[in-house]
């Protein structure tokens, strides 16, 4: 009888366990997405500050360059409140352990920084200074579909029929984002914003997958010293080496923009405010992953284009295109499918690889 009973005592201390674990992995996605969603306002007003508005109306090289130097800085003031983070959770020295383990693990969070950073992030900043923040958000909607296809491929997470129905009415949803302004371009009646069209597509093909590469690598590692070294690779991509390289091969002012830029207050404060929302959505985005799944945690992330659409209304008193709206509420609808499935399927999120004779 004192058996039954610890076994049911250690059933249920399970039971609270798990339902725990997956009521903080929806917590934290949820809590990206909401900063996610307010990075978009900052990062948009960017585009209007003086040292950046002549990049927009400029032609497409001068275009791409401002772009660059818009996602350089922005990768230092996120890695500043990377550091000041880590800093108060007193795990500095796990971000120095960490950084060590070159091959295992660091490596790998170098790999993530360049999807989310040069790749994703850049795609980000050239949809919004050619179309606008809704369409970037909006845009950037797709990319829970390559990160669960990949963390399938990869790792065995399990994709079940719940899930692939949310990610084809996702595909939907990014359909109708799409669809109308490429039509346009394609058939030469467009306003020639194929660019931001681009970014958009390297927004969701790279937060894909670095949630792929994020879900493997925090198997073995602390997530918060692990994205302090993604933050630390982007800041490098782009201080170190994209920089200097556009400062040698051409002769756009970069520094004298940079330099204007860093002392101009309003400048400045914008991009301390899109520093502190996209590195803390990071951090919220990282800890959802080993809880309930890459391509739960990407999937409830995309509500951050909700809240990016609600931000842009407050502070513009305009609603967007009907095209936009369609694939948002479609795109939302096909994460709500993914993230409801039974508390026995998200028990175990990785499938286990077949035994082998």
């Amino acid at each position: 009888m004192s058996a039954t009973a610890d076994t049911a005592a250690l059933t249920a201390a399970r039971a609270r366990y798990h339902a725990t674990r997956i009521r903080w992995g929806f917590i934290w996605a949820l809590w990206s997405a909401v900063l996610a969603g307010a990075w978009y306002i900052p990062a948009t007003a960017l585009w209007y500050e003086p040292a950046f508005a002549a990049g927009r109306d400029d032609t497409a090289s001068i275009f791409l360059m401002t772009a660059a130097l818009i996602a350089a800085l922005n990768s230092l003031t996120m890695l500043l409140f990377a550091l000041v983070w880590i800093g108060v959770l007193g795990k500095i020295p796990d971000y120095r352990r960490t950084m060590r383990q070159v091959r295992s693990i660091s490596s790998w969070y170098m790999l993530a920084a360049f999807f989310g950073g040069p790749m994703a992030l850049f795609g980000g900043f050239l949809a919004m200074g050619f179309i606008g923040a809704v369409f970037a958000a909006v845009a950037g909607l797709l990319y829970p579909i390559i990160g669960a296809l990949l963390a399938r491929l990869w790792y065995h997470e399990k994709i079940t029929l719940r899930s692939a129905v949310g990610i084809f009415i996702i595909i939907a949803g990014g359909v109708t984002i799409f669809a109308p302004g490429l039509l346009s371009e394609f058939s030469g009646t467009g306003s020639g914003a194929w660019l931001g069209y681009l970014g958009g597509a390297m927004t969701a093909i790279g937060w894909g997958v670095e949630g792929a590469i994020a879900g493997r690598v925090m198997d073995v590692s602390d997530p918060d010293a692990g994205l302090t070294i993604r933050f630390t690779a982007e800041a490098f991509y782009w201080v170190a080496l994209v920089v200097p390289l556009l400062v040698w091969l051409t002769d756009f002012p970069l520094l004298a923009m940079a330099a204007q830029a860093l002392t101009t207050p309003s400048t400045l404060a914008m991009l301390l405010l899109a520093g502190v929302s996209f590195a803390f959505g990071q951090v919220t985005w990282y800890k959802s992953f080993p809880l309930i799944g890459v391509g739960r945690g990407q999937a409830v992330g995309d509500l951050y284009a909700v809240f990016t659409v609600l931000f842009v209304a407050v502070f513009t008193l305009q609603l967007p295109d009907w095209n936009f709206l369609v694939g948002l509420v479609l795109a939302v609808f096909g994460g709500f499918v993914m993230f409801t499935e039974r508390d026995s399927v998200l028990e175990v999120v990785r499938a286990l690889p077949k035994a082998r004779n």
